[in-house]
């Protein structure tokens, strides 16, 4: 019999010390929902007022009901923004969150946010791994704000996944 295949297997990772932070988690838990003004243009040029808010008016706002709205315009117009106030008026009955800009602005600022009452102290002298594969849109501004989180306590912090991580920051060594 082989000696090698008599040894137990050893997860090295799980006996390494390291903690994986994954920025999932910290994803907006409800459905965003996009509301284009581009549609209620005329000639996707400008807004006429009366027409808008007849159209609002029309507009189904029970289909935002517990989720987030982003208010935009995708088409190279000038938007008064009386428009955004008016669609978020209309909106604030049913939607969880309303916010002005594209996807993702939208989820860079949520990201931004939930960031901002990140406690790093529980981090502090140790190795952390910040996950690299997401499902979910992980805006790259959320990593930056993370890292910058984490580095005054951490004593390394890596990118990626236990098996395979990209070297972010390594505390130096004190001399004795």
């Amino acid at each position: 019999m082989d000696q090698t295949n008599d040894k137990p297997l050893v997860n090295r990772v799980a006996n390494s010390g390291l903690i994986t932070i994954n920025l999932e988690e910290f994803f907006p838990k409800e459905e965003l929902l996009p509301f284009d003004l581009k549609d209620y243009l005329f000639k996707e040029l400008i807004l006429k007022e009366k027409d808008f808010r007849a159209a609002l008016k029309e507009h189904n706002w029970e289909q935002y009901q517990g989720k987030n709205l982003a208010i935009f315009c995708s088409a190279d117009a000038i938007i008064p923004v009386w428009a955004y106030m008016l669609v978020a008026a209309a909106a604030t009955p049913f939607a969880n969150s309303i916010f002005q800009g594209d996807e993702t602005t939208f989820y860079e600022v949520a990201f931004q946010n939930a960031l901002a009452d990140f406690d790093a102290a529980p981090y502090e002298g140790k190795r952390l791994i910040i996950k690299g594969c997401s499902n979910k849109p992980v805006p790259p501004s959320a990593y930056v704000d993370l890292t910058t989180k984490l580095q005054p306590v951490a004593q390394s912090i890596m990118y990626g996944e236990p098996c395979s991580t990209v070297p972010v920051f390594k505390r130096p060594r004190k001399l004795k």
